[in-house]
């Protein structure tokens, strides 16, 4: 690993290591850096503080809202999951703005998809750290137990994963094509998709026209599926089998697009241009 860090063209320095190397030099980033340790545990944290004491309040109308305590803190547990693995994406893409290292990447022999497979690693290394404290203190707090999901919170959580690769691989190239003028976008994409997303409340609720683009998201399945498995202790089969579809599908067309987006902006060396 160290020398895939020092030098990328060295002979040892197979895909595997690459990408390994690459994790571990932002694993590094975390080693003194307050900001960044706040970013998966503080802020997290924060919004369960938040918003489990306004589901402790609406507690106190249990009869005529039943479960309620149980939907939102199991919505926002879930939601923090999908936030989390898309900023894993775009958060390690601007790390290497910012610190002027793009172009020394890719001018290495790691290739496109090595970085994705890096940056979806240290997603996956973000969202862990996040679910860890954000159920351990819904627990202490509220006494919620995400786990009475049972073995079925596996296949949401991996759902909403590769939801937030989506559009964290989309957000990437966003950036990657349009500058420093797209960088918001790695805090404020994600939210433009929680209205159709249903995760505080369920598909009923929207507008026809509105539910038929919901329909298309793969986490508005997720989260229906998880009410419906709440509500009912029903298999989530159905919402399972099209949010993976749809996961599938968009993943393999957002990998291409980044590819395409990178071979675009290779060919009109705007690469050494972004973030400024």
């Amino acid at each position: 690993y160290e020398i895939c860090l020092s030098d990328w063209s060295s002979d040892v320095c197979s895909s595997d290591l690459r990408i390994a190397a690459l994790v571990i030099r932002h694993l590094y980033l975390y080693r003194r850096s307050l900001p960044r340790v706040m970013e998966i545990i503080y802020w997290p944290f924060l919004d369960l503080v938040v918003w489990g004491f306004i589901t402790v309040y609406l507690a106190t109308f249990q009869g005529q809202m039943p479960a309620v305590v149980t939907f939102l803190l199991g919505a926002l547990i879930l939601w923090d999951v999908l936030f989390r693995s898309q900023q894993g994406i775009t958060i390690s893409f601007l790390e290497e703005i910012w610190a002027r290292n793009l172009m020394n990447l890719f001018a290495s022999p790691l290739t496109p998809s090595e970085f994705l497979a890096a940056t979806m690693v240290m997603s996956l290394f973000k969202v862990t750290a996040v679910s860890v404290v954000m159920s351990l203190c819904a627990w202490l707090f509220y006494g919620y137990n995400v786990f009475i999901l049972g073995l079925w919170l596996m296949p949401f959580i991996a759902n909403l994963v590769l939801t937030g690769w989506i559009i964290g691989v989309f957000t990437t190239s966003l950036i990657m094509r349009f500058g420093q003028e797209a960088e918001v976008l790695a805090w404020s994409m994600v939210f433009l998709f929680q209205p159709i997303s249903c995760v505080f409340y369920p598909l009923d609720v929207l507008p026809a026209w509105l539910r038929g683009v919901a329909s298309i998201n793969p986490a508005a399945h997720v989260f229906e599926g998880m009410r419906g498995l709440l509500a009912t202790h029903a298999a989530p089969l159905t919402n399972l089998g099209l949010a993976s579809g749809l996961n599938l599908l968009y993943l393999g067309a957002v990998v291409l697009w980044f590819h395409h987006t990178f071979n675009v902006c290779k060919e009109r060396g705007s690469l050494v241009r972004v973030g400024e």
